[in-house]
């Protein structure tokens, strides 16, 4: 009688992590990858917004349509090519509360080469529609304030009757409060030396009470921005408010900035060039 042996079979046992994906991020709790997606979300958005929409269009419109018109006998507003084609012939026949279009502020330029399309044919037919204009310059943190002023005296002619140069200052950049004033100065001393005339200052409220509340920027007439509200919260002086972003004007197809003087329209020619520099 022969024996045959029974051949036994060792089967290797599945190692328990086999079946399961080697994912590094299984033992991170979910709810920390939801809130790390989200930050990641927030500023991929910031940086898309602030880098391709522009600082300078980086303001809050209106939700619900509320613009608010405060009273006053003077009442103008300010354009750059944003609000596209404009119809002067019937913005020159349009009214805000009652009262004409008086005075048009214009942007000219914008750091060290941004030059605004629609400026010349703005400057222009303001001029020849009877309205008292002025140019503006949208400072810019990433370029020197000396580069700039310099860039803006070369690229604007203000004849007799214009308003004072603005500048628009609504960007710190890397600029500490200190640096940011010495900027702002220094553009506003070669301009001034330029043109002959102090310049207009251009600031919301809350940039102006922030970053540029030192006495040495009392001597500069104030342009304040401060949307949606009846009456204005700044205690300092001003010569004009741009009360909204958010105005509708026949001849105007874009949302425009609506302004208001600070006095009455002898007091808005007395602040004009009264000689060409």
């Amino acid at each position: 009688m022969t024996t045959t042996k029974k051949k036994t079979t060792t089967r290797k046992k599945k190692s328990k992590r086999s079946s399961k994906s080697k994912n590094p991020f299984r033992r991170i709790p979910s709810y920390l990858l939801w809130t790390l997606l989200g930050l990641i979300v927030v500023i991929y958005i910031v940086f898309f917004y602030k880098t391709f929409v522009g600082p300078y269009s980086f303001r809050w419109k209106a939700l619900y349509g509320n613009v608010t018109y405060p009273a006053g006998q003077v009442r103008g507003i300010d354009i750059s090519h944003h609000q596209g084609e404009i119809n002067w012939n019937k913005l020159r026949n349009t009214t805000i509360q009652g009262s004409p279009v008086s005075f048009v502020f214009i942007k000219a330029t914008q750091g060290t080469d941004v030059w605004d399309e629609n400026f010349n044919q703005n400057f222009f037919n303001a001029k020849k529609n009877d309205m008292i204009r002025g140019a503006y310059h949208y400072y810019s943190p990433l370029s020197s304030a000396k580069k700039q002023a310099k860039y803006f005296c070369k690229m604007v002619q203000l004849d007799e009757k214009d308003l004072p140069p603005v500048l628009d200052v609504e960007e710190t950049g890397i600029h500490s409060k200190k640096e940011l004033q010495k900027e702002v100065l220094t553009w506003m001393n070669i301009v001034e030396k330029h043109y002959g005339v102090t310049p207009i200052l251009y600031a919301s409220y809350k940039f102006k009470t922030t970053y540029l509340n030192s006495p040495e920027f009392d001597k500069y007439p104030l342009w304040i921005a401060h949307y949606y509200v009846d009456s204005l919260e700044y205690k300092g002086d001003w010569k004009f408010w741009q009360h909204t972003d958010a105005g509708k004007l026949d001849g105007i197809p874009e949302d425009i900035d609506l302004n208001i003087f600070n006095g009455d329209y002898q007091d808005l020619i007395d602040m004009t060039i009264k000689e060409e520099y």
